[in-house]
């Protein structure tokens, strides 16, 4: 003891052998050896060790010497004879508690559980509730305590808790069963519930899936057949449109050498001259202007037309934003220059008044002179004027579509590279695509082997431990079995008796594979007591006599015994050997005759028949000699080997479970790598199939793009193609008049210095009409001209406006714009049929004129025929071109609409279908029936889809993995219910076991209390009762006591030595019935009087021989008793010290 109560210092204390009584005075500290030997032995409650709490046993100090800090107490067991079922000789049970209060016990100075050191020494008697250890106050608790309590003294002194704590363990884990069990059952039902309708949802997915199959397919063959068929279309229209183009180059080429013959006629009728009316020409540049303003306007429908069909055009947000600041510069311009136009013509409308004024007031004679000349000149200059500026403004058209047309190609050129960029971008991310798609299967592949591995080990892992569970139920069985057939073979009553060497089935070793042979031979004496001599085996009888068990007994040493072996061939003897050499002779005389035969138990017929004094035994356990033949086949093995069989598949299941769990740990690390490995696949994958999907479609939008600038660039190459012929024709018709203004204002100042100074002042007045006439005609031009140019101007910033505004409102939609684009349409047709009636009253009205001009001149009607004729082939001409520019407008805005179709249709493909124009192109027809067309089965398929309403697209696979795991539920619920058998089976086994443990101990304390009792109380009578004899495995044990001369139905009315007496002789019952290695007392003979003190004396000195008792005592009788005495003291301020001494016999 260190440290322990009041023993402060180191103590130790040999017991002897024998009686050793501890004295001393009150307060010494005698009781706290009691309490120490209970401490170490696992007491547990601080009333046990009369503290107020467990930190209180730790030395708390005194006023010389401070307190510890731990106390620590050691019990030392000598178990050289073996009863403690330990290999050492020598076990030393320790317990340390720390005033911290954390508390630790060791075995031989190794850490063990408190329950490591209960079952170890319940082995010998000694368990929780200390039944060995009697300290102050206890022998009232015994008379006063509950049957029960009593009870479970008994079954601690009988070894019953073993089978207790056996059963506990058993009723735990059946406990767990039936938690396992319910849990299951309720996921099982749980499992079940979502079963039933998502076989429903699995089963329409599966429909759905086989409709939306046929139906992807379907669609995909008319998608490729419509798509064939644009394709053709198309195909067909390029043919036309290059017809169409012919024909609009040859027609434009004939009425260019119309326009020119047209340009002579004009010459040569104005060189006719026409003194009737200076109205023709104006006319007729009225009609032509009529005409340019109708080719203006279809052209612009044209423009329209093509807007309409290129809706999807390119954004040239930033060119028309030019274009518009560049008309808004020339519209300021031309409103500059309208206002000075407009007040030059009011000047001169003054002007043209007053001369009118004067003419008026001056009478001329004759004709004018050089009339004829300044008409023509005017003309000239009339006609001039609008050339130069015509030519101006188509030179600076012309100039500004070329440099866009250069901007054009550089775009194109542009485009072109970044379409180089994304295909090369393409090309290398399809290229990347299979190795991805292989890296991402190979992945996919890992995590499903991976998880394959995890489930194959985590089955491995369950059928381990369910076999495990299932082996070690089995062993329990197998040790109860083991155990009650050791009770029954008498060896637990003999066992001390000298010369008893064992059980014979433990004594011997058998060849693997012959243990049922071996019990078929003598299978009646494996269970047999085997001792040295016939006198060990009468003492041994005599013993199982008197304890009135069962038994068998072989002597070795015997005359039933010899020493030869047998001599024939095959012998069984051969096959088994004993574990001394002792047993050499039992053996042979026991397999003397015993034969055992490789074959089946046909041979072995064959030689019981031949050898009839022999017995023939096979491997599988037949037997056949002069007992009777046996057959035994699949009868298993002796318990003892069916018991190391159950251990080693213990050991092999937990080897598995173990294995299987070390290899879970580790396929549970690569099912994590497989997965982050899918995972990375999976994200390079996607990362590789935007690209893809990025550079396809920027491939498209470059494309459309580029066809979008090529378009546009064709169309003002061949605007500046046009303006090009433009300029040639007009040109050189500039030249012509300004070399013939030249020759007229010659002709003219010719013709003015002739004249007849007469007709000077109305010449002179003629000429200032002439010259405000001409500049008013030049004014009103270029007054028209500015408000054409200015129109034009508005009409084209109005457009760009337009369009910028569409381009901004372009999420609005495209309605909104083709809607504008019809309105533009209507309002161009009205304006043109307004133009084209106009141009009729105006042609009708040239007609007229020329037809008044033709009546002078026959020259100048043949020149008016011609020129009408050509005029009218020109007309023709032009309506020709027009319709062959509508055909021409028609066929584009048609291909632009193919090309949408196609687009759409591509990108239906992908988006619906996940498909390509490729696939669509190679699906084959469907198999339909004959009155079924491809149309009408589509109808039938969406129509059953929208009947089947939404779908669970996952049914499939949750209903496969359900029902696994439905199937793997109702497994592992047959598997609980099969232990939960096997458990109920241990179960009842201990029972039984139990009942009958505690039965032949009750009956063996009631005997023993019954004849201590009368020792104690001479002529009294004492008695054990069961208080429930019919259940026997909860029954509780009344005590009844009745000394001499008095008839007490209360044990509470006996006097308190005769309540000690009767205390210490239940007590003694046990120790005598159920004896123990040592006993600890404290004072319980203190109520005693001399008479009683000396009855209680022999009876100590009865069990003196059989086991070790420690008495703490004041009485000097029991002094005298003792074999050892130890005496305790405690001087003042210290700690308690020890003195030993041996009494002399």
């Amino acid at each position: 003891m260190k440290g322990f109560k009041s023993f402060a210092d180191p103590t130790v204390l040999e017991f002897e052998p024998g009686v050793t009584v501890v004295v001393g005075p009150n307060g010494s500290g005698k009781s706290n050896v009691v309490d120490a030997v209970a401490w170490v032995l696992g007491a547990q409650g601080p009333t046990t060790v009369r503290s107020g709490k467990m930190e209180d046993v730790v030395f708390a100090g005194t006023p010389d010497r401070p307190a510890l800090g731990r106390a620590e107490v050691s019990l030392v067991i000598d178990n050289s004879s073996g009863s403690l079922p330990i290999e050492f000789t020598e076990v030393t049970v320790t317990r340390t508690l720390y005033r911290s209060g954390d508390s630790e016990y060791s075995l031989n100075d190794v850490p063990c559980r408190l329950l490591d050191i209960q079952e170890l020494l319940s082995d010998a008697g000694v368990g929780r509730q200390q039944h060995v250890i009697v300290a102050q106050g206890q022998i009232d608790q015994v008379l006063n305590s509950r049957p029960e309590e009593r009870r479970a003294i008994v079954e601690e002194a009988a070894g019953i808790l073993k089978f207790r704590r056996r059963k506990e363990r058993a009723e735990r884990r059946l406990a767990a069963t039936e938690t396992n069990l319910t849990r299951l059952q309720d996921l099982q039902r749980e499992v079940r519930r979502q079963l039933r309708p998502l076989e429903k949802q699995a089963d329409a997915a599966k429909r759905h899936g086989a409709v939306v199959d046929e139906l992807r397919s379907i669609r995909l063959f008319l998608t490729g057949q419509e798509i064939r068929s644009i394709e053709a279309a198309q195909t067909a229209a390029k043919d036309v449109a290059d017809e169409t183009n012919s024909e609009q180059v040859r027609l434009r080429g004939d009425i260019g050498v119309l326009d020119i013959e047209i340009r002579a006629s004009e010459s040569q009728l104005a060189a006719a001259g026409d003194p009737s009316t200076d109205l023709l020409p104006r006319v007729e540049s009225l009609r032509e202007r009529c005409r340019g303003l109708i080719a203006l306007i279809e052209e612009r429908s044209r423009t329209t037309e093509r807007d309409r069909g290129v809706l999807l055009a390119a954004d040239v947000a930033l060119t028309l934003q030019a274009e518009s600041s560049r008309l808004a510069e020339e519209l300021d311009e031309l409103s500059t220059l309208g206002v000075d136009v407009a007040r030059q013509l009011e000047e001169l409308l003054r002007v043209d008044a007053q001369l009118t004024v004067e003419a008026e007031s001056i009478e001329v004679d004759g004709p004018l002179v050089g009339l004829d000349a300044a008409r023509r000149a005017a003309e000239v200059k009339g006609e001039l004027g609008p050339l130069e500026r015509g030519l101006e403004s188509v030179t600076g058209e012309h100039a500004r579509l070329t440099r866009r047309v250069e901007q054009l190609t550089k775009e194109i050129a542009e485009a072109d590279e970044r379409l180089e960029h994304l295909q090369l971008g393409l090309v290398s991310a399809s290229d990347s695509e299979p190795a991805l798609v292989q890296d991402l299967d190979e992945a996919l592949k890992g995590t499903e082997v991976a998880e394959q591995r995890m489930t194959s080990v985590t089955e491995e892992q369950l059928l381990a431990g369910k076999d495990e569970q299932t082996w070690r139920a089995r062993v329990e069985a197998l040790e109860i079995a083991a155990e009650t057939a050791l009770k029954n073979s008498g060896f637990p009553q003999v066992q001390e008796i000298d010369g008893v060497l064992g059980v014979l089935a433990e004594l011997i070793e058998i060849e693997p594979g012959w243990e049922p042979a071996v019990e078929a031979a003598i299978g009646g004496v494996l269970t047999s007591v085997v001792v040295e001599d016939v006198e060990t085996a009468r003492t041994a009888l005599e013993q199982l006599g008197r304890s009135e068990v069962p038994g068998s007994i072989l002597a070795i040493q015997s005359p039933y015994n010899h020493a030869d072996r047998p001599e024939f061939t095959d012998a069984l003897r051969e096959r088994v050997s004993g574990k001394t050499s002792q047993l050499e002779i039992l053996l042979d005389s026991l397999l003397s005759t015993a034969v055992c035969v490789q074959g089946g138990w046909s041979e072995a017929i064959d030689i019981a028949v031949q050898r009839p004094g022999l017995t023939v035994v096979t491997s599988g356990g037949d037997c056949f000699g002069p007992g009777g033949w046996n057959m035994r086949p699949g009868e298993k093995a002796s318990t003892a080997t069916a018991l190391n069989e159950a251990r080693d598949h213990v050991q092999v299941a937990t080897a598995r479970r173990e294995a299987a769990q070390a290899e879970r740990t580790v396929v549970e690390a690569d099912l994590l790598d497989a997965r982050r490995r899918h995972e990375e696949a999976v994200r390079r994958l996607e990362t590789n199939d935007d690209l893809l999907t990025r550079s396809a479609d920027g491939i498209e939008k470059v494309q459309r793009s580029r066809r979008d600038l090529t378009s546009e660039r064709e169309i003002l190459g061949a605007r500046v193609d046009e303006l090009g012929q433009t300029l040639g024709r007009d040109r050189p018709r500039l030249a012509e008049l300004e070399a013939r203004l030249a020759e007229l204002e010659a002709a003219e100042s010719l013709e003015r210095s002739a004249a007849s100074e007469a007709h000077t002042q109305r010449r002179e007045l003629e000429r200032r009409m002439r010259v405000a006439a001409q500049s008013r005609a030049e004014l009103e031009a270029n007054q028209k001209a500015l408000q054409e140019r200015e129109r034009r101007a508005n009409d084209r910033r109005e457009e760009i406006t337009a369009q910028l505004k569409a381009n901004d409102e372009e999420t609005k939609g495209k309605s909104d714009r083709l809607l504008r684009i019809e309105e533009s349409l209507g309002a161009l047709a009205a304006l043109r049929d307004l133009l084209q009636k106009r141009f009729a009253v105006l042609d009708r009205e040239v007609g007229n004129l020329r037809a008044k001009r033709t009546e002078l001149s026959a020259e100048v009607r043949s020149v008016a025929d011609r020129l009408e004729t050509l005029r009218g082939e020109r007309s023709s001409m032009e309506k020709k071109l027009a319709e062959t520019q509508e055909i021409a407008a028609s066929n584009e805005l048609a291909e632009t609409e193919r090309r949408f179709k196609i687009d759409s249709l591509r990108e239906m493909l992908r988006n619906e279908l996940n498909a390509d124009q490729g696939e669509a192109l190679a699906t084959p027809e469907p198999l339909l029936e004959e009155s079924s067309t491809p149309t009408s089965r589509v109808r039938e398929l969406e129509s059953d889809l929208r009947r089947m309403g939404p779908i669970n697209p996952l049914a499939l696979q949750e209903h496969e993995a359900l029902k696994e795991r439905h199937d793997f539920v109702a497994e592992q619920l047959d598997d609980v219910r099969s232990g939960r058998r096997e458990l109920n089976k241990v179960i009842a086994a201990v029972d039984a076991e139990i009942v009958d443990v505690f039965a032949a101990a009750f009956k063996d304390v009631a005997d023993n209390f019954g004849q201590i009792f009368s020792t104690l109380f001479p002529g009294g009578e004492g008695r054990l009762t069961l208080s429930d004899p019919d259940q026997m495995l909860g029954t509780g044990i009344e005590l009844e006591a009745k000394p001499s001369g008095k008839n007490v139905g209360k044990l509470s009315l006996l006097s308190g030595g005769e309540r000690s007496l009767t205390a210490l002789a239940f007590l003694f019952a046990i120790f005598r019935s159920r004896p123990s290695p040592f006993y600890v007392m404290d004072e319980v003979e203190a109520a005693l009087d001399d008479i009683n003190l000396h009855r209680f004396l022999e009876l100590v000195s009865e069990f003196r021989e059989e086991a070790q008792l420690v008495i703490v005592s004041h009485q000097k009788r029991t002094m005298e008793a003792a074999d050892v005495l130890y005496g305790i003291s405690m001087a003042s301020g210290g700690s308690s010290q020890v003195l030993s001494e041996k009494v002399a016999s």
